[in-house]
């Protein structure tokens, strides 16, 4: 709550929100699961910030990706990793907030999570 109201910048990468709605609204996962609705409501209010940044592909997105994949040896499920941590080096994050401790093996990127501190 205080990230999203105060005046410095913070970003989501949008697979993060697409990852978002898909995990709270699944019922294999949640009993019962987030209602559509509600996780939507998350997600407009997380837009309404007006210091959010929102991580998308630009033109030199692909590079970025490529360099961490084969760094990193990516293959599988953890492109989806590789897709988040390329989209915040390349637009200058230096530190994603996460409970996914895959992230820890994509250099140049600072990984906290939230739910220990």
């Amino acid at each position: 709550m205080e990230l999203a109201e105060g005046s410095a910048a913070w970003a989501i990468p949008w697979p993060c929100i697409h990852e978002f709605l898909a995990i709270v609204t699944h019922p294999a996962i949640y009993d019962p699961p987030t209602p559509l609705a509600k996780a939507l409501d998350q997600v407009e209010a997380w837009l309404e910030s007006p210091s959010l940044v929102l991580l998308a592909e630009d033109p030199g997105y692909w590079s970025e990706l490529r360099r961490g994949l084969e760094a990193g040896k990516i293959v599988g499920p953890r492109v989806h990793d590789a897709r988040v941590a390329a989209l915040c080096r390349r637009h200058g994050a230096r530190e994603l907030w996460t409970a996914d401790r895959d992230f820890g093996r994509f250099p140049g990127l600072s990984v906290r999570n939230p739910l220990l501190t």
